[in-house]
């Protein structure tokens, strides 16, 4: 009995693999959604939180749309991050993501507004934590800050005020360090306006970024 050679099949039926390249709103939204689900936020949350409308956080998230520098910081704010960090999740990835280690030389790295300053980001590619040099002057504090991550902090340059909301507040000088624990409100300023620099670690949150058609 001779044996029949399975159909041929046609190129057509193929699967085609995805060469399609992420766009930076694309890896944003995915950004923001990810940070989104590891907040256990909805979409509906968010939008309140942010003051933004659903439908328009919706098409972010989805790389259908752009926010307005301004609209970035409400997020950044509703999700207890900033504005450097969601920028930095829209960067596309390193060619050697998963090589060890990775530099960043001095100058370099991502760098945009962080509190009431400006933050450069010390780290790239796949990462655990969160480094980030900081620098300011700002003789207010601006609001309180709460995120479920730990952060550290040391001062490198200057001398700051740091609150703790309903725990108080501490003066720190060149040297001096402090750890912030999940949920700690945290705000810090300069207490003649005299500039300063500080070395920020925080943890780095991870979400599953996967659609759900039931969040709302």
């Amino acid at each position: 009995m001779t044996s029949m050679a399975p159909p041929a099949v046609p190129l057509s039926a193929l699967p085609t693999p995805d060469t399609h390249t992420p766009t930076s709103d694309e890896r944003l939204g995915a950004h923001l959604r990810s940070l989104r689900k590891a907040r256990g936020l909805t979409l509906t949350q968010l939008a309140e939180a942010a003051e933004l409308s659903h439908p328009f956080l919706s098409q972010l998230e989805r790389g259908l749309a752009r926010p307005s520098m301004a609209s970035l910081e409400r997020l950044a704010r509703a999700l207890g991050t900033s504005r450097v960090e969601l920028i930095a999740g829209s960067e596309p990835p390193r060619a050697d993501a998963d090589a060890q280690p990775s530099f960043v030389a001095a100058g370099e790295g991502v760098t945009g507004p962080y509190a009431e300053g400006t933050a450069r980001l010390l780290a790239e590619g796949p990462r655990r934590f969160e480094p980030l040099e900081f620098t300011g002057s700002n003789p207010q504090p601006g609001d309180h800050y709460v995120h479920d991550e730990d952060e550290f902090l040391t001062v490198l340059e200057g001398s700051i005020v740091i609150s703790f909301g309903a725990f108080g507040e501490r003066t720190l000088h060149v040297g001096d360090s402090v750890y912030c624990r999940s949920g700690t409100p945290h705000r810090w300023h300069s207490p003649d306006g005299t500039p300063y620099r500080l070395l920020i670690v925080k943890e780095v949150v991870h979400g599953d970024g996967a659609d759900d058609p039931t969040d709302v």
